[in-house]
């Protein structure tokens, strides 16, 4: 087993239960096929550099994992609480090894990013990958045992102070950071994100 772990958060791709913003501007229809599209293409194009184990974490647990994606990935429940247990619960069942969690609606994710953060990770505590938005699209950890967790404190998920609250739970933590990137949330992201394909 490799000693470095990819966990992609995502949902089980329904009409109507996956991006919702994004719905409200370009119909239900539009949004889940843009879901499907990255939650089919993401972990195939992150899985190429084989430092790295691919992890496809699907919720609800209650999903069949049928072929959700492709390329060598692996199945991870998410469980239950909000979206900071959720990120931190690979800690409790991955093997050994350091992880990095990124959603599957960032569609410029790079394997170069991710291999920058986990170089990254060899001298610091925890990375992210801020996101435009005042969030954040990627966050790795050292592990076993957690030698950080920006969750800890209360967080506000999806505002504009979410990635610096979870940097104040960090103080004293050496923290890196790699390329900001968003995610795809309005019509106009997508439009953006279509012109520059």
């Amino acid at each position: 087993m490799r000693q470095k772990h990819l966990v992609i958060l995502a949902k089980e791709p329904r009409i109507g239960r996956v991006k919702t913003r994004l719905a409200r501007d370009v119909g239900k229809l539009a949004a889940w096929r843009f879901y499907r599209e990255m939650l089919h293409a993401l972990p195939k194009r992150l899985s190429v550099d084989k430092s790295w184990q691919v992890w496809l974490s699907i919720s609800p647990d209650h999903a069949r994992f049928r072929s959700f994606s492709q390329g060598p990935v692996r199945y991870l429940k998410q469980g239950s609480g909000d979206l900071g247990a959720r990120m931190i619960r690979p800690a409790q069942h991955l093997p050994k090894g350091a992880f990095i969690v990124v959603g599957v609606d960032i569609p410029e994710i790079k394997a170069d990013y991710i291999k920058k953060a986990f170089k990254l990770l060899g001298t610091n505590d925890a990375v992210f990958g801020p996101a435009e938005d005042g969030g954040f699209w990627l966050v790795g950890l050292k592990r076993h045992p957690v030698l950080a967790n920006p969750y800890g404190k209360s967080v506000s998920w999806s505002q504009s102070d979410t990635l610096q609250a979870c940097l104040d739970n960090l103080k004293g933590k050496k923290v890196a950071f790699v390329e900001t990137l968003s995610d795809i949330d309005s019509g106009d992201d997508l439009r953006r994100w279509r012109e520059k394909r």
